[in-house]
């Protein structure tokens, strides 16, 4: 595609795939690779996993909340070892002077990635995701407990789920 958009005279300086802590496809097939070899910057969405990564499940399911609606979440997500590995990351976030979604931001705005697209229905959700900026770099010993924590059973790829229909 890279290609074919250069040949046409117009340049392709960006791509936009779903990428987070626990959703790293884009780790596994080569795509940051690739997209750093020919020098096409990253903007990702679901960069908090649909709220996953909010800390909004830590403690189960918010009645209000997407996955108690069937909105763009399934409960099937949510499982006792997911809550589990959440809780596990917000700890880390924590200890970071961190809440769980302005690690996630910040640990997402790594290497090649331009930008983290969210989405927020308050206010205080912006300024909260604004907060990762205040930290932004990560101690190998962190980025190792965020990997066994992230990486049990593969990737939550909440787009990939939700566009086959499953």
């Amino acid at each position: 595609a890279v290609a074919i958009l250069t040949d046409l005279g117009t340049p392709c300086l960006i791509h936009q795939p779903s990428y987070n802590i626990i959703n790293r496809w884009v780790e596994r097939d080569g795509l940051l690779d690739t997209l750093d070899d020919l020098g096409v910057g990253s903007i990702v969405f679901t960069p908090l996993a649909q709220g996953m990564l909010t800390g909004k499940y830590l403690d189960g399911i918010p009645e209000s909340s997407r996955a108690a609606q069937g909105k763009s979440l399934s409960r099937d997500w949510l499982t006792d070892e997911m809550v589990r590995r959440l809780n596990g990351l917000n700890e880390i976030a924590q200890a970071r002077g961190q809440s769980l979604a302005q690690m996630a931001i910040a640990w997402v705005l790594r290497g090649n990635v331009t930008t983290a697209l969210i989405g927020a229905s308050k206010v205080s959700q912006i300024e909260d995701c604004a907060g990762a900026l205040q930290n932004l770099s990560f101690s190998e010993e962190e980025l190792r407990a965020i990997d066994d924590l992230a990486d049990a059973d593969g990737d939550v790829n909440l787009w990939s789920q939700s566009s086959e229909g499953v």
